[in-house]
């Protein structure tokens, strides 16, 4: 017999919220999850306008605290299952641990929180509580992405000496704030977005893949935080020099400044043996490059074990591609694959059954609160002109 698909209750994603599509999209992706209730917007009756028009049936609440407490008094099987925040940053930390406290696993949006001390009070509940929790570091999805992580962390390219992590963007190389955007109006407000918006923002991404393709943790960090566009309170331009947990060297870098770029995430990393390369925009394709050989250039759905370079592959990466190489997969498949991963530790939590939540698929509570110190060490580095500043 079939099991029963998850319920997912959406927290924010009214009112022209990008996020919210192509989560809402993932989670429906495989038939083995559905979003059937929402609080999307603070003011009730839009919200409840909003689940009233929204493209199917759900359940429209006027506030994430009702949402929260009718949920929390059903039964299991009839409440929903997980709760997804995609709210902006300054409405994360409150409804995540109303949801903890409610025994509602959590898959909530980038960063974090706005500040340190939230994050820490999230990492000890979900430790008290012993829930599944995730947070919306999308790129981690591709498949690509957890091939590159494989490779590097396998040995294959030797011991790594130095990468450079970037998310390179345009959109507000202007002033997009005043042009009626909602989502440049809150990013660049300090009350809502925390103490940076672009190193908060996609810098923290960055940071993300830096971390989970090499294994490696940023151990202190010099900054610059710029800001081009003229009025602008927060950062439009961000650069960190990190050192890492082996002794290595790192940049991890982010622009928005950038005309030209559009979500232009990627990583090289160079090792003893040989380099690696990827692209969020070429998504499908890993090149790495060895001494004296020619490009080798992998692409998704068309890996072979035991070719020369590669040797014996994990079962689970080789089970991960969904479709043929040159069918692409793209975003919605990365958040698919997120969700995937976190529907399998929701399931085990609902049978009692152990699950590991280790980053491995999705980043967990812990990652993202090295992305809410990262932010923190580097706004502290750039206020004393880029001197070294330890990671909290």
């Amino acid at each position: 017999m079939s099991q029963r698909p998850l319920n997912v209750g959406l927290i924010g994603g009214g009112g022209g919220a990008f996020i919210a599509v192509p989560h809402q999209r993932a989670i429906h992706f495989d038939g083995t999850r559905r979003v059937v209730a929402a609080a999307l917007h603070p003011d009730p009756q839009i919200a409840m306008d909003e689940a009233e028009n929204w493209a199917y049936p759900i359940k429209g609440y006027t506030s994430y605290d009702e949402m929260i407490a009718a949920e929390k008094a059903k039964p299991v099987g009839d409440r929903i299952d997980y709760a997804l925040i995609v709210t902006p940053n300054h409405v994360h930390f409150d409804p995540a641990m109303k949801c903890l406290d409610a025994g509602i696993p959590v898959f909530c949006e980038k960063p974090l929180t706005v500040n340190l001390e939230q994050a820490d009070a999230l990492v000890a509940k979900v430790a008290e509580t012993g829930l599944p929790f995730g947070v919306g570091h999308t790129y981690l999805g591709h498949w690509s992405s957890r091939f590159s992580r494989f490779i590097v962390q396998s040995g294959l390219l030797g011991e790594v000496r130095w990468a450079d992590a970037y998310y390179l963007q345009g959109w507000l190389a202007d002033r997009t704030e005043d042009m009626g955007v909602m989502q440049a109006e809150w990013r660049v407000d300090p009350k809502r977005a925390g103490g940076s918006n672009c190193g908060g923002d996609i810098g923290t991404h960055a940071l993300m893949q830096l971390r989970y393709v090499t294994g490696l943790n940023v151990t202190s960090v010099n900054a610059i935080l710029e800001t081009f566009v003229s009025g602008r309170q927060l950062d439009d331009h961000f650069t960190t020099y990190c050192q890492l947990s082996n002794g290595a060297k790192a940049l991890v870098r982010a622009s928005q400044i950038a005309i030209g770029h559009k979500n232009d995430l990627g990583i090289e990393v160079n090792c003893s043996k040989g380099s690696l390369r990827w692209r969020q925009e070429e998504a499908e394709q890993v090149a790495i490059s060895l001494p004296g050989q020619p490009e080798r250039t992998y692409w998704r759905g068309d890996v072979k074990p035991n070719d020369g370079f590669l040797g014996d592959l994990p079962e689970d990466l080789m089970a991960e591609p969904t479709i043929p190489s040159g069918h692409v997969e793209a975003f919605h498949d990365a958040f698919a694959r997120l969700h995937r991963s976190f529907e399998a530790d929701v399931r085990a939590h609902l049978a009692g059954e152990p699950f590991s939540c280790d980053g491995s698929k999705y980043a967990n509570v812990g990652d993202g609160r090295v992305g809410i110190a990262f932010i923190k060490a580097a706004v502290e580095s750039s206020s004393q002109g880029g001197a070294p500043v330890p990671m909290p």
